[in-house]
């Protein structure tokens, strides 16, 4: 008998996404526990790779998100060690999660997004070219970390320095449309998702606590500006050559999609977007997560 993958699901880390992380993986550990896989969870709350070999995988599941997780940092430590895993490589997963670097990279191919411009210090917010109201990011973070709606020059003031403190600042002007997410799964788009939040926007709260937000899949959206959104979301993975799954955010503006950002490890929490949207497609979460397992182990064959 072929003996059984192990199979290790990396989670946890030292971002301030640890906790969704965690959950993340905890309901990918769940699941093939649940159908006699042979997983095992290893948690980085700490610097340094021993959990990772001691554990002896054969392949990894990556379900960490924010810094050290998405940005490259545990794709080139798995590289490093000869273990294969999930989901998109390094420069994908570095370009990906940096807001400036994926704005550049769109922006050269000509893929709409809202108009942008980088701050640094706070002294540059005088020559601010973008009129209010414009939303604050940080460069590196996700799940909607120190992102602020600014509506005017005092706002502005106030909000620069609790999103400088994770990088430099992207300001991009506040589309208002209807924000939808394309997720690309083997090369296709499943169902678009609708979101629409309890709060101003979709943060963190609206994320990760139920009953925060709706999913509305399939997107109210005519075929036409279904078709474009899909188009769109398949430019922007092929654009920074993201691998096996991605998820791609957008503003629905007069029928026009506008890319906010790309996320090439989306969350696999229970309020995740990714697995809703295929569970509409007809593909279990099983299925999600071996078809992502498959892959990673054809690369290391190849």
């Amino acid at each position: 008998m072929k003996k059984k993958l192990r199979i290790g699901v990396i989670m946890g880390g030292l971002s301030s996404e640890r906790e969704i992380s965690l959950q993340s993986g905890a309901s990918i550990v769940k699941e093939l526990k649940s159908r006699g896989e042979n997983v095992v969870a290893i948690d980085l709350d700490s610097r340094g790779t021993e959990k990772i070999t001691a554990a002896k995988i054969d392949v990894a599941i990556i379900a960490l998100h924010g810094t050290y997780g998405e940005d490259g940092a545990i794709q080139g430590i798995l590289e490093f060690l000869g273990i294969p895993y999930t989901g998109s490589g390094i420069m994908a997963s570095a370009v990906g999660m940096n807001k400036i670097m994926t704005k550049k990279i769109i922006t050269f191919y000509g893929i709409s997004t809202a108009r942008w411009q980088i701050l640094d210090k706070k002294e540059e917010l005088s020559g601010l070219k973008i009129k209010f109201p414009v939303v604050f990011k940080p460069e590196a973070e996700g799940s909607s970390v120190g992102v602020y709606i600014v509506k005017n020059k005092k706002e502005a003031a106030l909000c620069f320095p609790k999103t400088r403190k994770y990088g430099r600042v992207l300001v991009e002007e506040f589309i208002k449309g209807v924000e939808i997410s394309v997720p690309v799964f083997m090369g296709k788009t499943l169902p678009i998702i609708e979101i629409v939040p309890a709060n101003e926007f979709y943060d963190y709260e609206s994320k990760y606590t139920a009953g925060k937000s709706e999913h509305i899949i399939p997107a109210r959206l005519t075929a036409a500006g279904a078709r474009l959104a899909e188009k769109t979301a398949l430019m922007v993975h092929i654009a920074l050559e993201c691998r096996d799954y991605s998820r791609v955010d957008m503003i629905i503006r007069n029928g026009s999609p506008y890319v906010i950002e790309v996320n090439t490890h989306p969350g696999m929490t229970s309020l995740s977007l990714f697995p809703d949207s295929a569970r509409k497609a007809g593909i279990a979460f099983y299925d999600i997560i071996m078809t992502l397992v498959k892959k990673a182990m054809e690369r290391k064959k190849g």
